[in-house]
C-alpha cells in the first residue's frame, strides 16, 4: 500500500533532503562547540553557520539569534523571561496582552504570570480570525509590558497585522513578541520591517528537524531572564550544550528556504487553489474559515458542510494525513480555541478540516485527494442549517 499523502504541514513539515544530508555530515564527526580543540572548533563553525543562516532568513544579525529546543521554548523564554526581567529591574508595568488565537505555548506562558502579579488580557479577533486593530489599540496603555501576536495562525493560516500592532505597542513603550513559527521559511519575514522585539522560530515548521528552534532578540531590546541555569551558552540566555547536528539541519533548511521562498509560495498557493477547485468540481459544499482574507500560501482551512471533521479525517487516513479543528483534552474532543474565538459554534467548529500543501506535494496529490476527500465527505450525514452558518 502506498504511503498516505502528507498534508499536515501545520503540525510539522517533511524534512528537506538537504537538511537531512547536513545532519548526517555533522553527525559523522563528534565535537562540542564549547571544547578548546579541533573537534570543538569544527562544531563551533557549524553552530556559527547555522546562526548566520537563520538570521539571514529573517533579516537579523547573527548576534540576535538565541537557539532553543523549539518555538514552544522560545515563546516561554520571551513571555516569561521578559516578565521576570521586569520584576528584577523594577519595571512597574504589569500588563501582558496576547491575541485570543495564540498558540497554547504563548497563552499558557502568559497565564502562568498571574501568580506573579501580572494581568493578562486577550485581544479578540474578527470573524475571519484577524486581530481587531481598533480593540487592541484601546487595550495597550502605559501599564502594558508586552504584547504577543503571531504572524500566521497555526490552524487557519490567517496572516496577522504584526507591524501595525508593533507600532501601537511601541508608542506606549510596550515590547512586541511575535510567534512566527508557521511563517518563517514559508513567506518573506523581515524583523526590521515588522519592528518586533522578539520572534519565535521553529525548524520543523520550515522543513528542518524537530527539537530545535530560535528566539530572535533585537539588539536594543531587554534580554529575557533565562528560564534554566547552567553554562553560559547562547549569551547566557539559554544555557545547555548546543545540538550541533540539529543546528546543521536547521541552518541548511534556512538556506534552502531563503533560496526557494518565491518558488515555494507560488507552488503551494497553486496546489491549494487546485484542491479547492477540485472540491467544487465534485459538488462538495464548503466555506473557508477565513473568508477571503490573506492566508499562508498552501493553506486549506474549511468548514465542510454536512460532515463531522474527526470522522472525515479517519475516513481519509488511508489516503491522506490531514487534521481537524478540534483537540483532545482530558479524553474529551473539544473545538479549537482559535475557531471559538472567531465565533464558530462547537457544532460548526467540529466540521472544520485543515490541510497544508507544501514544497513536496504535487499536482498528482491534488488529483488523488480531492475526489477522495469529497467522497468521504458525502458519506457523512450530519447536515448543518445554513451553508455559511457559524451558529
Amino acid at each position: 500500500m502506498d504511503e498516505p499523502v502528507y498534508l499536515d504541514g501545520f503540525a510539522t513539515t517533511p524534512l528537506a533532503p538537504e537538511a537531512r544530508d547536513a545532519m548526517i555530515v555533522a553527525s559523522s564527526h563528534p565535537g562540542n562547540a564549547g571544547s578548546p580543540h579541533y573537534a570543538g572548533a569544527r562544531a563551533s563553525a557549524i553552530l556559527d553557520q547555522a546562526r548566520h543562516d537563520v538570521a539571514a532568513l529573517i533579516g537579523a544579525n547573527a548576534s540576535e539569534i538565541v537557539f532553543t529546543s523549539g518555538a514552544t521554548e522560545a515563546d516561554n523564554l520571551a513571555v516569561r523571561g521578559i516578565a521576570m526581567r521586569a520584576l528584577k529591574s523594577g519595571n512597574s508595568r504589569r500588563k501582558i496582552i496576547v491575541s485570543a488565537i495564540e498558540h497554547k505555548a504563548v497563552l499558557e506562558a502568559a497565564e502562568s504570570l498571574r501568580t506573579a502579579g501580572f494581568s493578562v488580557r486577550h485581544a479578540p479577533v474578527n470573524a475571519e480570525g484577524i486581530v481587531d486593530i481598533d480593540v487592541i489599540e484601546g487595550m495597550i496603555d502605559a501599564e502594558t509590558l508586552l504584547v504577543s501576536i503571531m504572524l500566521a495562525n497555526n490552524e487557519t493560516g490567517a496572516l496577522q497585522p504584526v507591524g501595525e500592532v508593533a507600532a501601537i505597542a511601541h508608542r506606549s513603550g510596550a515590547l512586541l513578541h511575535c510567534d512566527a513559527a508557521q511563517a518563517v521559511g514559508k513567506i518573506p519575514v523581515d524583523v526590521d520591517e515588522l519592528d518586533v522585539d522578539y520572534m519565535s522560530i521553529s525548524a520543523h515548521k520550515m522543513y528542518g528537524p524537530m527539537g530545535v528552534g530560535a528566539l530572535y532578540v533585537a539588539s536594543g531590546a531587554p534580554k529575557p531572564v533565562p528560564l534554566s541555569f547552567g553554562g553560559g551558552q547562547e549569551s547566557s540566555i539559554r544555557p545547555g550544550t548546543e545540538p550541533t547536528y540539529l543546528l546543521a539541519g536547521f541552518g541548511a533548511a534556512a538556506r534552502l528556504a531563503e533560496k526557494r521562498l518565491q518558488e515555494d509560495m507560488t507552488h503551494s498557493r497553486e496546489l491549494a487553489d487546485a484542491f479547492r477547485s477540485g472540491l467544487v468540481a465534485e459538488g462538495l459544499s464548503f466555506d473557508p474559515t477565513t473568508g477571503d482574507m490573506a492566508v499562508l500560501p498552501g493553506t486549506v482551512s474549511i468548514v465542510v458542510h454536512g460532515a463531522e471533521g474527526d470522522g472525515l479525517v479517519s475516513s481519509l487516513s488511508p489516503f491522506a494525513s490531514v487534521s481537524t479543528g478540534s483537540a483532545c483534552t482530558s479524553g474529551q474532543v473539544m473545538p479549537s480555541h482559535v475557531l471559538i474565538a472567531m465565533g464558530f459554534s462547537q457544532v460548526v467548529a467540529n466540521s472544520v478540516v485543515r490541510l497544508y500543501f507544501g514544497r513536496y506535494n504535487t499536482t498528482a496529490d491534488v488529483l488523488t485527494i480531492a475526489p477522495a476527500f469529497a467522497k468521504a465527505a458525502f458519506r457523512q450525514h450530519a447536515p448543518l442549517d445554513g451553508a455559511a452558518s457559524r451558529m
